[in-house]
């Protein structure tokens, strides 16, 4: 067992009805223990400001870290919304906040200010939960901890079961989160997902100890705390599964017609984008560019339980397309920010081709010594940016300050640096 394992085992945790078991924790070397039941039951639903400002002195009177999860409804609504918010901190208990009811929580997020909280994949949850004015100053992710600690399965479930010897179950992960009200076997499943956050953390934070990688880990979480909110995407029409199959500008034209009417019809009935229209009819009325609404109807994806007016809409836009001047059709492809993609290099430079060959042979070893995955010893991107414009000199000294200004943590400059001057001076490069 890891050390992250030993301690899982002697710790006291709670499985059914908030009694200890007997044997104070679970071993990961049986079988697995099925966490059933929250340790206090099921918190009623925070659903309005009287019991809000409740949680929120209890939850700035609590100690440690505060576990923090949230529900989207993915694929049911439109956006990423916080449906449900929820939060564990030891003096606090375990609170569900409904968001839709509820929808200031930067009270909640100011009383937390300068605590640290427990997420696992914080990038996924951190953009609804700044929405509803949540905002970490300081944050442990259990997801990127297990990568860089090199488990192998980094799912919420797995890391659980395999670091603490506990079953969660997941059968709600994916149903929709904006019903109301929530049935009690969902709010159930959403308050386990919080019960050992920060059991999981303490255990991985000694295992990132043992392994010389928690100085690693802060770095990582501090950059993500500190991210600004991402950019708006361009052109996310291009992003259409299927657009690989359309190559003519007329094409293009129809396919970002189609998109942007389906996103403002999505918006204004918050639905899911693909419960308007597939992503499949979007390429198959861009390829057919089909004449007339009969021709449409025929189209898959444009069936029988399509109504006579939402032909006409649909028409109409692949009609807007079609009678767009070329000079106003969009070109194939997205502008090149960057290098060009990686199976062009032998032909346009192929001496950044060898560069570029030897670098990434050296970050795979280098990461499989350190037993995490490459993408997090380094992001390819910045390994392809390095190697086809390389610093000159490259030595050790300029190819740190390009990895600084690509956006790598110092951790990552000590670690790849050698490897990537390494291959810079490759024979041939």
């Amino acid at each position: 067992m890891t050390d992250a394992q030993d301690t899982a085992a002697d710790s006291s945790l709670r499985i059914t009805g908030g009694t200890p078991p007997d044997d104070a924790g679970s071993s990961v070397t049986g079988a697995p223990t099925p966490l059933l039941e929250p340790r206090e039951g099921i918190p009623p639903v925070i659903a309005d400001e009287t019991a809000l400002a409740e949680v929120i002195a209890a939850f700035a009177a609590g100690s440690g870290p505060v576990a923090v999860d949230a529900e989207r409804a993915s694929g049911y609504r439109y956006g990423q919304r916080a449906y449900l918010v929820q939060l564990r901190r030891e003096g606090a208990g375990t609170a569900l906040i409904d968001p839709v009811a509820c929808s200031d929580l930067s009270g909640l997020g100011e009383a937390l200010s300068g605590v640290e909280w427990v997420l696992h994949a914080a990038t996924q949850d951190l953009p609804c939960l700044r929405e509803i004015g949540m905002m970490p100053t300081l944050l442990f992710d259990t997801e990127l901890a297990g990568r860089l600690a090199g488990f192998p399965r980094v799912g919420l479930g797995a890391m659980v079961e395999g670091v603490l010897g506990y079953v969660l179950e997941k059968g709600h992960s994916a149903v929709d989160w904006s019903t109301r009200p929530l049935p009690e076997p969902w709010l159930r499943y959403a308050a386990l997902d919080v019960e050992l956050l920060v059991d999981l953390r303490d255990a991985l934070e000694k295992e990132l100890d043992r392994q010389g990688k928690l100085e690693w880990a802060l770095q990582e979480f501090d950059a993500i705390a500190t991210a600004p909110p991402a950019e708006p995407r361009k052109d996310p029409w291009r992003r259409t599964s299927g657009m690989h199959k359309v190559r003519r500008r007329r094409q293009l034209g129809v396919v970002r017609e189609l998109w942007e009417m389906r996103d403002r019809i999505a918006q204004r009935r918050d639905v899911s984008p693909g419960k308007v229209l597939s992503d499949a009819a979007i390429v198959e009325a861009a390829l057919a560019l089909p004449a007339n609404v009969h021709a449409l109807a025929a189209l898959n994806g444009f069936g029988h339980r399509t109504g006579r007016r939402q032909l006409e809409q649909w028409q109409a836009a692949v009609d807007r397309a079609k009678g767009l001047a070329d000079s106003a059709l969009p070109q194939p492809g997205q502008p090149v920010t960057g290098p060009p993609p990686p199976r062009a290099w032998a032909d346009k430079d192929p001496a950044a081709a060898a560069r570029l060959s030897a670098a990434r042979a050296g970050v795979s070893a280098l990461a499989e010594r350190l037993n995490m995955p490459q993408e997090n010893l380094v992001s390819p991107d910045t390994v392809r940016r390095v190697c086809w414009e390389p610093p000159k000199p490259a030595d050790a000294e300029a190819v740190a300050g390009a990895l600084v200004g690509h956006g790598a943590r110092p951790w990552q400059v000590e670690q790849v640096t050698p490897v990537l001057v390494a291959a810079l001076s490759t024979k041939g490069a």
